[in-house]
């Protein structure tokens, strides 16, 4: 009962979240503060209803440099909401172009900034990773990316793919590593308190003067630290 009641809230929750971040968008269209705002928007409503204790460690990630390349764990959809609390200022998410097509949330996307991708045309998605390498260096703003490229529901972290790292090496900026414990299989929506979430920040790892022979080296240098980043909060989370 618990479980529909709060499905029900959070669907109204989006529909409404979605309406007034496209006003949002249409007042300020493409500002890349808008993402900071809408994700706000979304998160802070949703961890009251869903009654997820979320506890960020995220110094570096608030304090990161202007421009940097952020790579985070994907595990579900819920992620919208979880790393909704901690999207620094002045930046923008890479995401698959079908989701222009969801309801609301796609033309709030859209118009905060954001930028969609086309997997299937290789030509606009070089086109599109050539606007990101622009932004990052000449416009102060920050690009956030999933580097596993789907969820990986809540298991191993899946092999990177290398967009990101192509990326901050061409724009030459740090790449910044965000990590969430592993929360999905441990969510209990059918309870009070539904399970609580640990987000970490990483150190910035420079990327200045790297080339793209250094790639698999940088891949495996960060899949690494989040990996025992993530590890070592599910042990924390376990021991608590």
């Amino acid at each position: 009962m618990l479980f529909a009641f709060r499905m029900l809230l959070m669907g109204l929750h989006f529909i409404l979240a979605g309406v007034l971040g496209v006003i949002l968008g249409l007042c300020r269209p493409f500002n890349p503060d808008n993402s900071r705002l809408c994700a706000r928007l979304y998160a802070l409503p949703a961890m009251c209803i869903l009654r997820l204790r979320v506890r960020a460690e995220v110094s570096g990630l608030m304090n990161k440099p202007a421009s940097c390349v952020i790579i985070a764990n994907h595990q579900s959809n819920y992620d919208l909401f979880v790393f909704g609390n901690v999207v620094p200022y002045r930046t923008v998410c890479i995401g698959k172009k079908s989701l222009k097509w969801v309801p609301l949330f796609g033309q709030l996307f859209w118009l905060a900034g954001n930028v969609l991708i086309d997997r299937g045309n290789a030509h606009k998605a070089r086109k599109s990773m050539l606007t990101t390498t622009h932004t990052l260096q000449h416009e102060d703003t920050s690009i956030w990316v999933f580097p596993e490229g789907t969820r990986n529901l809540g298991k191993e972290l899946l092999p990177f793919k290398k967009g990101a790292f192509q990326m901050a090496i061409a724009a030459g900026v740090p790449i910044v590593p965000v990590c969430v414990s592993n929360y999905i299989n441990h969510m209990r929506l059918n309870r009070w308190r539904s399970g609580n979430v640990l987000i970490r920040s990483l150190p910035a790892i420079p990327t200045a003067g790297l080339t793209m022979d250094d790639m698999p080296r940088l891949m495996a240098q960060c899949q690494e630290q989040m990996r025992e980043c993530i590890d070592a909060m599910d042990r924390q989370l376990q021991a608590a």
